[in-house]
């Protein structure tokens, strides 16, 4: 007898659960105005499922250091003749360096010159740091590589100016109702 009071006490419990939960949505709508208490008709998804991930497009994506310093790596690797071993050391050196750079950068209790001190240091230590993994005929074509690299940087930042330069006269030119010649 005892057995089957036990028996009817938790099927009971258990409805009792299954219709606790279907009130609280039961992980679907997070509960309370998913689909039916108030906005009619919103066939059991909420505004928020409709319109898909939401990001603010004002601020991109970061990329991850790793992710960075494994780039220039594989640019650096035939040109400097690295073997694996020195590709791994020099990636994760690379990406402290690239970590440190995003910690110095945040810093807002450091003047501008302080920051710029600082980054000249952190370059100088990655440097010697990547240097320690190299023998001396791959430090002199690291540091072409380098001279190479920055040029490089260089004029992709020159030509976004000079495009975003183009872009905002060409704007002006239209709201002042110019025509382009």
């Amino acid at each position: 007898m005892k057995s089957i009071q036990s028996l009817i006490l938790l099927v009971f419990t258990l409805l009792c659960i299954n219709t606790v939960s279907a009130q609280y949505g039961n992980g679907y709508n997070n509960g309370y105005g998913g689909g039916g208490y108030g906005r009619g008709g919103g066939m059991g998804m909420d505004r928020s499922m409709m319109q898909g991930p939401q990001s603010s497009p004002s601020k991109p994506k970061e990329v991850p250091a790793e992710e960075t310093a494994a780039k220039i790596v594989e640019q650096m690797k035939p040109e400097v003749n690295l073997d694996e071993l020195q590709a791994i050391a020099i990636t994760n050196v690379l990406a402290d360096s690239m970590k440190e750079q995003g910690v110095l950068l945040k810093n807002e209790s450091s003047s501008q010159n302080e920051k710029i001190e600082q980054m000249k240091a952190l370059r100088e230590s990655t440097n010697k740091k990547i240097t320690a993994f190299l023998n001396p005929d791959q430090v002199t074509k690291y540091t072409n590589f380098m001279d190479n690299f920055k040029e490089i940087k260089k004029t992709k930042k020159s030509k976004k100016k000079k495009d975003n330069k183009e872009n905002k006269e060409v704007k002006e030119d239209i709201e002042t109702g110019k025509t382009p010649e």
